[in-house]
């Protein structure tokens, strides 16, 4: 195996050893009701993406099983409208990034969403959350700088 060949099976292996972080992050303006909705949207498009996050199914002592939950948590931090919009552009070469813009909760109608949205582009779109999943640390630099929303 080559020198270099062998540093990027080191490089891969300690990568794979790294875990996962997994944060949302809700505009700061949004109503506790929004604010929720936005986070759980984003949620649960993550648990979709990443089912591997997804942990064993707990078991009472009884035997009673529940569906497994997320081990590694998921902060839910806060910033304003103009940072999510830079967070999301920062992010996009890092880590796995879910976005809900903010004709999300403009309308039920999932057919007027996508239209929408289809009318927007670039800085012309904003958000009400950002997911990240990523490697601990390139998160952990992404995001140390926001609070947790309170």
């Amino acid at each position: 195996m080559s020198l270099q060949a062998e540093a990027q099976s080191l490089i891969d292996t300690e990568a794979a050893r790294k875990p996962e972080r997994c944060v949302i992050v809700v505009d700061e303006a949004l109503a506790p009701g929004k604010a929720s909705n936005a986070a759980a949207v984003v949620a649960f498009t993550l648990g979709q993406r990443h089912s591997h996050l997804v942990g064993a199914p707990l078991r009472e002592s009884d035997g009673t099983a529940h569906p497994g939950l997320i081990p590694i948590g998921i902060p839910v931090l806060k910033a304003t409208t103009q940072q999510l919009s830079e967070l999301r552009q920062k992010s996009l070469a890092h880590c796995d990034v879910v976005d809900f813009p903010v004709q999300g909760q403009a309308t039920t109608d999932y057919g007027a969403f996508l239209d929408a949205v289809n009318a927007l582009s670039g800085p012309a779109l904003q958000y009400l959350a950002i997911g990240l999943v990523g490697p601990r640390n390139r998160i952990g630099k992404l995001v140390g700088g926001f609070a947790l929303f309170a």
